[in-house]
């Protein structure tokens, strides 16, 4: 699965399953432009890129933000004349429920800023980053999208009508532009991780933890390697035929749900 001279953007690629894809599709040779609002980061994704042996740039993009994701794709343009795999990964989480009942009142309720705020990334930044390498990518004659989904998006979540409805929404819009953009070459497709060990989940409290193994068949907690390796391979050509599809990659949490 060699992707010597292939450009790569990753977005959400400061830390966590971001980062992980960006050194995975490194280490088989692609040329990585890392995408994050977190710009401290930055050089030290370069310099792990480079470290492997592949070429790395790094932008800060708010995906939330089309002019700065019209500007981080056109930094990328500049430096390498193309993009061939669009990673979008990047997301954020604002839990909270719709409704807080408590002694007969509501106590609280999920505000519309929070709902905004991760409609914006998590959907919204879909969207401006694949609008915004699409035309690119359609006159070099193909490449490949990837979305970043989530399991909840396929069954729901208490505390998580938000997130929910932003990794629902990215489904349709992979299915899609699948078929919108199938006929240049172009395919879309998206990822459902289940329980992964990002750092978030790693500062859970241990019994939580047990009760997400005890959900998971293969009865562990994925890694972010997991989740990038299943990018890798959606991207290279052993995937030619794929498009369409979300695929799960949850050890099995969404069947033992």
């Amino acid at each position: 699965m060699s992707f010597a001279e292939k450009v790569v953007v990753v977005t959400g690629a400061a830390a966590g399953i971001g980062r992980a894809t960006a050194l995975r599709f490194a280490r088989e040779g692609a040329r990585v432009a890392g995408f994050d609002v977190e710009a401290a980061k930055g050089p030290g994704l370069v310099e792990e890129i480079r470290a492997s042996g592949a070429e790395g740039a790094f932008e800060a993009v708010n995906v939330a933000e089309p002019a700065s994701v019209e500007a981080g794709v056109a930094a990328v343009l500049e430096r390498w004349g193309k993009v061939d795999v669009l990673v979008n990964n990047a997301g954020i989480l604002r839990d909270a429920q719709l409704v807080k009942w408590k002694d007969g009142q509501a106590a609280a309720t999920m505000s519309d800023a929070a709902f905004d705020a991760v409609i914006g990334v998590n959907l919204k930044g879909v969207f401006h980053c694949t609008r915004a390498v699409a035309p690119h990518m359609i006159k070099a004659g193909g490449g490949v999208i990837l979305n970043a989904s989530s399991v909840v998006g396929l069954y729901g979540n208490f505390g998580q009508t938000n997130y929910v409805a932003s990794k629902a929404g990215v489904i349709g819009m992979t299915r899609t532009w699948a078929r919108e953009l199938g006929r240049y070459k172009i395919r879309v497709n998206a990822v459902a991780p289940g329980y992964v060990a990002t750092e978030i989940l790693k500062s859970m409290p241990q019994p939580i933890l047990d009760t997400m193994v005890a959900h998971t068949p293969l009865g562990r907690i994925g890694t972010t390697e997991d989740i990038a390796n299943a990018y890798l391979w959606l991207a290279s050509d052993q995937a030619s035929f794929v498009t369409g599809h979300c695929l799960s990659v949850d050890g099995g949490v969404v069947v033992g749900t």
